[in-house]
């Protein structure tokens, strides 16, 4: 399956990594503005990286990617 295909893919997995990166964003945006602590941030962001991380190494495993 071409990657053309799977921008126009309806399948949740094909969102995650710029869910990932808005959430990797926001953490940071967040602590800017003193709504979370920066020792939070701390703890926060490199989860994000190792989630993002997993999502890359599962990359092409879904159902819709598997299709012949």
């Amino acid at each position: 399956m071409e990657n053309n295909e799977h921008s126009k893919c309806g399948c949740p997995c094909h969102m995650m990594m710029g869910i990932f990166v808005i959430l990797f964003g926001l953490t940071f945006e967040l602590g800017a503005l003193g709504v979370i602590s920066d020792h939070l941030v701390g703890i926060i962001w490199p989860v994000f990286v190792i989630l993002a991380g997993l999502k890359k190494m599962a990359a092409g495993k879904c159902k819709c990617c598997t299709k012949s």
